[in-house]
């Protein structure tokens, strides 16, 4: 019987010696993360000029915000929109400062200031298209890249976005409501007094902004999520810990027809991984229920590792919340026993 015992053992694959922790990134300093944001505030605020000034201003698209209400005013009094921007975003911030405290920060005065400055400088560039088609896409791209370089430094270029945060303290209307209910005036404006067509090619323009903004915030990761749903748990857990080599994290789920137990077990894979997980599954468990999503940002061992942070200033980031020193849970990989 022990002779039967130890062979069973022998026949049962080893796990994997568990890899050494990767050296952690040494914190960046304040002084350092200061430079950074405001490097990518400078660097933001002139591609958003360059992208107003090529494309959005000669085709009069209005794609909402200041520069959409600069691109109204220079078609019907022939103004330059920088000074119509300071003219607006001066006032806005010194409100945002009254209503809002200290707290506005220095980026928002800065982002104020500056990108009308590089709209200024950047006036004379000559246009390389006049289709309107072209420009709103284009001039979405740029725009959008610019915004999201501003954003990953944790940064504003103020505008109607410091109206919307005003909006949102005295009335309660949700902040994203705001920013588009504000946003969708300025492009019913420019509809009313430009053209009817210029308002649907503001639309082209913001929507492409919306989605480059969204793709520099979380990158262009093709990661998915699977959640499996099993009655052979060690299997599924041993085929994707050792053949797919990807960590999971075991969840208690319970059925809502028959209210047994089972558990869940969640990771998540590589898009050129999904067939091989699928694969495993089958074969470890052939009544297994898989479902598979996408994953926007996947942070962590094996995909994406960012910076750590000096110290959190929560003054600075009140609704972020800083993730604790330590292993990080579902990191089943590197916590078991050979």
């Amino acid at each position: 019987m022990e002779n039967a015992n130890e062979a069973n053992r022998a026949e049962l694959p080893l796990p994997p010696e568990p890899r050494p922790n990767k050296r952690r990134r040494k914190p960046r300093s304040p002084l350092y993360r200061n430079a950074v944001s405001m490097a990518l505030l400078l660097v933001g605020s002139f591609l958003i000029a360059v992208s107003f000034n090529l494309f959005f201003l000669p085709n009069n698209i209005a794609s909402g915000g200041v520069s959409g209400i600069s691109v109204i005013v220079n078609y019907l009094a022939d103004i330059k929109p920088a000074y119509t921007q300071w003219t607006l975003n001066i006032p806005l911030f010194l409100a945002g400062l009254a209503v809002f405290g200290g707290r506005f920060g220095i980026k928002t005065a800065v982002g104020s200031v500056v990108l009308p400055l590089f709209v200024l400088l950047t006036a004379h560039w000559a246009p390389p298209t006049h289709n309107p088609l072209l420009a709103a896409i284009y001039g979405g791209l740029g725009v959008g890249l610019g915004l999201g370089l501003v954003f990953r430094g944790q940064a504003s270029t103020g505008g109607l976005d410091t109206a919307a945060q005003i909006l949102h303290r005295f009335t309660g209307l949700r902040l994203g409501l705001a920013v588009a209910t504000l946003d969708g005036l300025v492009i019913l404006s420019a509809g009313i007094l430009i053209a009817p067509e210029n308002a649907l090619y503001a639309l082209i323009g913001l929507f492409v902004t919306s989605k480059t903004i969204d793709v520099v915030q979380t990158g262009l990761q093709t990661s998915k999520a699977a959640f499996i749903v099993t009655t052979q748990p060690d299997k599924v857990s041993q085929a994707v810990l050792i053949d797919l080599d990807r960590g999971l994290t075991k969840l208690q789920g319970e059925g809502g027809y028959t209210g047994q137990q089972r558990p869940v077990l969640m990771t998540v894979v590589g898009q050129n991984e999904v067939t091989r997980l699928k694969l495993l599954v089958q074969d470890a468990d052939p009544g297994a229920f898989v479902i598979i999503t996408n994953a926007a940002e996947v942070l962590g061992e094996g995909f994406h590792e960012p910076h750590p942070p000096a110290k959190p200033n929560v003054s600075d980031m009140p609704n972020v919340p800083w993730a604790p020193k330590g292993p990080r849970p579902g990191d089943e990989r590197n916590n078991r026993k050979p």
